[in-house]
């Protein structure tokens, strides 16, 4: 699988829906960028109502709220995760990353370049706080 690594330290969001409608960062950055989007936004970092519209405009249906985090074997099969939630200056900052099952077998797609691998296995690592539900046709 080839993982779309993000561009800028704070492009998870543009790089996460790369990886779900299976574009290049530069393609979705500048379709982002057109829509007035852009990863330096600091309201990017705590707002999900951007990575929503961007998916919209690929025609990405995704779920209208987050959805808490429960368990992996209940995520749908393509999900958008928040992990590394914390907050900053009392508001809520996170990391976007990419759950898939491909042929029933889970992954997270991580687009963060310091990775030595982008494709996730270490699922108890990540602790997820909630979740975005992505439905694909």
């Amino acid at each position: 699988m080839n993982v779309i690594i993000q561009q800028e330290e704070t492009g998870c969001g543009i790089a996460s829906v790369a990886n779900i409608v299976g574009l290049s960062y530069a393609a979705v950055k500048a379709r982002a960028n057109a829509m007035g989007i852009f990863a330096s936004d600091d309201s990017l970092y705590s707002d999900t109502g951007y990575v929503r519209r961007l998916l919209l405009e690929y025609g990405v249906q995704c779920s209208d709220s987050e959805i808490p985090f429960v368990s992996w074997q209940a995520l749908p099969d393509t999900a958008l995760l928040a992990i590394k939630h914390h907050y900053e200056n009392g508001l809520p900052f996170w990391h976007w990353v990419v759950f898939k099952r491909v042929q029933g077998v889970p992954v997270v797609l991580d687009s963060a370049a310091y990775l030595d691998s982008n494709e996730r296995t270490d699922f108890q690592a990540m602790q997820p706080k909630w979740f975005i539900g992505i439905s694909q046709s």
